[in-house]
């Protein structure tokens, strides 16, 4: 029988049973699950494996005793040397995984012999020699294949005879002591002639016809000649590899490597766990820490940084399992085991981890509880640097006499640093040690109201024990309870209360604490973001309107040039190349108008359609606008735009230009058709002192006829505008009653 390692009773003590056999099944053949050698190194490859994808390896037997058996000259069976066949295969896969990074680093250290490599390609993925290995072997595999064809046909000729038939129970070839049989009645022997091998269970036979039995004897014969053969060449084979036994250690002791590696990953992604490195101090500090043993656990925040923690409260709140967490999150990080925590969960580095669970009562040896916990605490003294792990510390004396004693344990054992972490339903040793700096108190919580524990903790209190509560809440009788706290006493029970009522206290001012600090947090994060929008905005803006500025003043030369020639095709040329330009100046100022409306902040000054004004007050995504006119509306943030210094420089930019060809000269226009008559009114004013910026002296304005409402309308606006000398129905060609012609 395997000895069991060490940890084991450990392993057992923290409920991790499940645990490390759930994780076993992930390995390719069962072994220890600490590491030897460089912890660091272990992490490195770990690291570098968990972005890798790659194929698990195939269970594997352990082939340590195959390195003895090579070592006293002995030879290794087909069997035992497609074991080692497996392992190397899949080593030299590993070598294929990554050309680069830690994994690689390490598996280009691997260097196979030829004759090991040799080897491996001998055998096919069945685990029997290739074709080709031995023309020998070959000739007797064929030979064997087709004899027991032979057999089989004969068999089936048999089966399908007509004077057998009205004996024959059924149709199928039984295998009976690795021979094929068939299953038939009592007086078969009138028509075949065959031996009898066995008899079922109603009482038929199974027979061997002669002819092949025969047939069987061959097949034995051939068997022994292959089984010889195959003989000669694992003995060659061992011959090799006994003469390599340096390297199939090494090999072996890398495979289990790498199994160990890749169990640890695949486990972790199977369960979404986690892996976290030892810390050099020798600190606890628990996020969203869950115990493997429990089922729909509630995660634990702990801080474990001072040498002792005491933890009160309580009974069944969690105290025990409390203690079992840290102790189970310092040994699975200490084996690099992954874990159910969040990221910022660190844990330090121990010699050793004590844990002291059980009533040590012992009949045989006349060991009481008490007397079995002092011979455990006997030996802590030698221990430095060790986690050490007590669960009702006082049990088994009276709790008075054992909290004195305690006490002084406890200060002894810190000066070989060791930390410890304890529980206990008393108050007499938290009262004792709570003025020691080195002491960390933390209360197991009770809800009052539903007579339940909350399974949660608070830091820098002793619990009440609630003794009277869970007894009324495993149906002891009530009278038996009050008179209970009778005999316990007012004032002992005045005592409680004041521990309850600071708990509570306690509690509702780290509540409090907890919600302005998370409130704080959240306005600092907006705050943050908010001066990186207006700064990232900002230089967004600045190469924008630059950009802008430079293609706005290539349009407008281009637009002047192609005014100034004569000919049609330099015109359409530059009237295709300057409507490139304004489409290009078109899609930048709308990509800048989407980026202004990604964040307003109260004062700002906006615009949506022909509304102007100041935002006064924003909540969620609509703002608050206080028009130019003294009204305030509600505006969603789509609804609106900035307005600022660059608003002018916008009405510059959007300019929309076209040429049309007219007695030589070219010519800008403006279409207004589907317009509302205020919108084509407001374009109207904008295109006049565009054109007139760009030094046009007359423009093409398309109306349509439609009703004549904006017909009239442009009329009427041109009579007034001061910079219009005259204008006149285009042409029949270039629109006619439709359009119009203004000179500037």
């Amino acid at each position: 029988m395997q000895k069991q390692p060490a940890y084991y009773q450990l392993i057992r003590k923290l409920d991790l049973d499940t645990y490390l056999e759930q994780f076993q099944a992930f390995l390719a053949r069962p072994k220890p699950i600490y590491l030897e050698g460089d912890i660091a190194h272990y992490v490195a490859l770990l690291k570098d494996l968990e972005h890798i994808e790659f194929t698990p390896p195939l269970v594997i037997e352990d082939v340590q005793k195959d390195i003895v058996h090579l070592k006293k000259r002995g030879f290794l069976h087909k069997k035992e040397i497609f074991e080692w066949v497996k392992l190397l295969r899949y080593m030299l896969y590993v070598k294929t995984l990554q050309q680069e990074g830690k994994i690689f680093e390490w598996t280009n250290k691997i260097i196979f012999p030829p004759k090991i490599l040799e080897l491996e390609s001998q055998f096919c993925d069945k685990g029997e020699f290739k074709k080709g290995i031995d023309n020998e072997l070959d000739s007797l595999y064929i030979a064997l294949r087709e004899t027991k064809q032979e057999q089989q046909k004969m068999l089936y000729n048999i089966v399908h005879s007509h004077s057998l038939r009205t004996y024959l129970v059924d149709e199928q070839l039984h295998l009976i002591d690795e021979q094929q049989t068939l299953l038939v009645r009592a007086g078969f022997n009138h028509v075949l002639k065959a031996e009898i091998v066995g008899r079922s269970a109603a009482g038929f036979f199974y027979v061997v016809p002669h002819c092949a039995l025969k047939i069987r004897e061959k097949i034995d014969d051939i068997q022994k000649k292959i089984t010889f053969k195959e003989y000669q060449l694992c003995l060659n084979i061992s011959q090799i590899m006994a003469k390599h036994i340096a390297f199939l250690g090494y090999i072996n002791k890398e495979f289990d490597k790498f199994d160990h590696l890749q169990a640890r990953v695949r486990f972790a992604k199977s369960n979404n766990l986690i892996f976290i490195q030892q810390s050099s101090h020798s600190n606890i500090v628990l996020h969203q820490f869950s115990h493997p043993a429990l089922k729909n656990p509630k995660p634990i925040d702990i801080d474990f940084s001072k040498p002792i923690l005491l933890i009160t409260g309580v009974n069944a709140g969690g105290k025990t399992m409390l203690l079992k967490s840290l102790l189970s999150a310092a040994f699975l990080v200490r084996y690099l085991l992954p874990i159910s925590a969040a990221q910022k969960t660190s844990v330090g580095r121990f010699k050793r981890i004590e844990a002291i669970f059980d009533d040590p009562q012992d009949v045989k040896n006349d060991i009481s509880t008490f007397a079995g916990r002092m011979l455990h605490f006997s030996t802590l003294f030698q221990h430095t640097e060790a986690l050490i792990g007590v669960d009702e510390i006082e049990l088994g004396t009276d709790s008075d006499e054992a909290a004195s004693l305690f006490k002084v344990m406890l200060e002894r054992l810190l000066l070989n640093k060791n930390k410890i972490v304890l529980t206990t339903h008393h108050k007499r040793l938290a009262a004792l040690m709570s003025k020691n700096p080195a002491l960390e108190l933390i209360a197991a919580l009770y809800d009052e109201k539903k007579q339940y524990p909350l399974f949660s903790f608070l830091r820098g209190t002793i619990g009440k024990s609630y003794a009277f509560e869970t007894a009324l809440r495993y149906n002891i009788p009530a009278d038996i309870v009050k008179e209970a706290k009778n005999i316990y006493g007012e004032d002992k029970e005045k005592l409680n209360e004041l521990i309850e009522k600071s708990a509570q206290l306690e509690l509702e001012l780290q509540q409090e604490k907890e919600k302005l600090h998370n409130e704080i947090e959240k306005v600092q994060q907006k705050k943050a973001f908010l001066q990186e929008s207006i700064l990232r905005n900002n230089e967004q803006f600045k190469q924008q309107m630059f950009i802008l500025e430079r293609e706005y003043q290539e349009a407008i030369k281009i637009a002047k040039e192609a005014a100034k020639k004569d000919s049609q095709s330099l015109i359409h040329q530059s009237m295709l190349k300057s409507h490139k330009i304004i489409q290009n100046l078109k899609d930048n100022q709308k990509e800048m108008r989407i980026q202004s409306q990604k964040q307003f902040n109260i004062g700002d000054r906006v615009k949506s359609k022909n509304h102007r004004g100041k935002v006064i007050a924003i909540k969620d995504k609509k703002a608050v606008v206080e028009l130019d006119t003294g009204i305030k509306i509600h505006f969603s943030f789509d609804e609106l735009q900035k307005t600022h210094i660059q608003e002018k420089e916008e009405k510059n930019i959007s300019l929309n230009i076209s040429y049309q060809h007219k007695q030589g000269r070219g010519m800008v226009n403006l279409d207004l058709h589907g317009m509302y008559v205020q919108e084509a009114i407001e374009e109207l004013d904008k295109f006049i002192s565009d054109s007139l910026i760009a030094g046009f002296d007359e423009v093409l304005v398309y109306h349509g006829i439609g009703t004549g409402k904006l017909a009239f309308a442009v009329k009427e606006y041109l009579k007034t505008h001061p910079k219009v000398i005259s204008f006149d129905d285009a042409p029949v060609q270039m629109g006619g009653f439709g359009a119009k012609i203004v000179r500037l």
